[in-house]
């Protein structure tokens, strides 16, 4: 019985710890990541800009879904492999160079936006997704700078990208 309060004490100090650190930790982060690719901008503007339907170079998503428009805006929600459900709503669109989204949903643990920067370069183009994130929860703040990492997310998006072109994700 000893050992059951131990290891019970033990986790919740843990915890605690862990709900401390990230409370100390700020809301906002900003993350970058940049991918070169040999295609043009307009062809790589075209395939992360297709939606609805199931796009088949995201592994992660099951389906992309439209919604009504809001105050002028672009409104879709993608639906992932596991039948998470997030919604999105693009804030500014410039083909082929810039796109910018953000997490239309207010209920979430979390929220922000991602600016996709297009530009050409001599062999193709440089692909930049630039995250501003808030993590509101502290545990969930502690497990997103100190376990999963602010880039997995971008860099999974990048290889999944680099994928769809056959191409190797030399993310930088």
């Amino acid at each position: 019985m000893i050992w059951v309060l131990a290891s019970v004490g033990i986790l919740a100090g843990l915890v605690a710890v862990v709900a401390a650190v990230g409370s100390f930790l700020p809301q906002e982060h900003v993350a970058s990541r940049t991918l070169k690719l040999p295609q043009p901008p307009d062809v790589v503007w075209q395939v992360i800009t297709d939606r609805p339907g199931q796009p088949t170079w995201r592994t992660d998503l099951k389906s992309i879904e439209p919604f009504p428009q809001r105050n002028g805006r672009e409104v879709w929600q993608e639906v992932s492999r596991r039948g998470d459900r997030l919604t999105l709503e693009a804030l500014e669109i410039v083909p082929p160079r810039r796109l910018v989204t953000r997490i239309a949903d207010e209920d979430l643990p979390f929220g922000g936006r991602w600016e996709y920067e297009i530009i050409p370069a001599a062999s193709g183009c440089q692909v930049t997704i630039t995250e501003i994130g808030q993590v509101y929860n502290p545990i969930f703040r502690f497990i997103s700078r100190f376990v999963i990492g602010h880039t997995a997310t971008i860099e999974q998006y990048l290889k999944a990208l680099a994928a769809k072109f056959g191409e190797p994700a030399a993310i930088q």
